[in-house]
């Protein structure tokens, strides 16, 4: 707990919308003990992986099966307090991507609401999301929990999820890539 709490502390938000969930998430981490376990159904910590490609132009995206949507891969910690180490397990299991952290530090935060289904009532995930790398040439896996997997160019990412958070992502990654030259 104490290690996602000094990430947290540490990690400088892109905007007041950010910056409210961050504060939000600290509090929801202080408040329950077992903010990484699923059983917590009001929510619980999730940790994502934004897997960008070498040359940091493409993201790797998977077609949720669940949700029908595109997404970046991620999942539950399952008690798991290492965030970054649930992302990049989660980035594997789903991609069979291998990837690198870029740093050690956040690159991203979201809250959002998960849809009831069957036992499960409706609850919030506390994404944290973590900055990849992966070799774009390598071959990925798909698994029970996507329809497709694919390589997007973060200027197309809009055309197959266009909601703020990963365009939020998606900024960052070109704020970075620019910053990097």
């Amino acid at each position: 707990m104490q290690q996602l709490l000094d990430l947290l502390k540490q990690y400088q938000t892109t905007d007041a919308n950010e910056e409210a969930m961050r504060l939000r998430l600290m509090e929801f981490v202080q408040t329950h003990e077992n903010c990484f376990d699923r059983t917590l159904l009001i929510g619980h910590v999730t940790g994502s992986a934004w897997i960008l490609d070498e040359t940091g132009t493409q993201a790797l995206l998977m077609h949720h099966r669940k949700l029908d949507r595109w997404f970046q891969p991620g999942g539950h910690c399952d008690g798991d307090p290492n965030v970054q180490g649930v992302a990049q397990r989660e980035a594997w299991e789903e991609t069979g991507a291998e990837v690198t952290p870029v740093g050690d530090g956040i690159f991203d935060i979201d809250i959002h609401t998960i849809p009831a289904r069957k036992q499960e009532p409706e609850h919030l995930h506390y994404d944290v999301r973590f900055l990849f790398r992966a070799d774009a040439t390598k071959e990925l896996l798909i698994n029970e929990e996507s329809n497709e997997i694919k390589w997007i160019p973060l200027n197309e990412v809009r055309l197959h999820n266009d909601e703020e958070s990963m365009m939020r992502m998606v900024r960052k990654s070109v704020l970075n890539g620019r910053m990097s030259e």
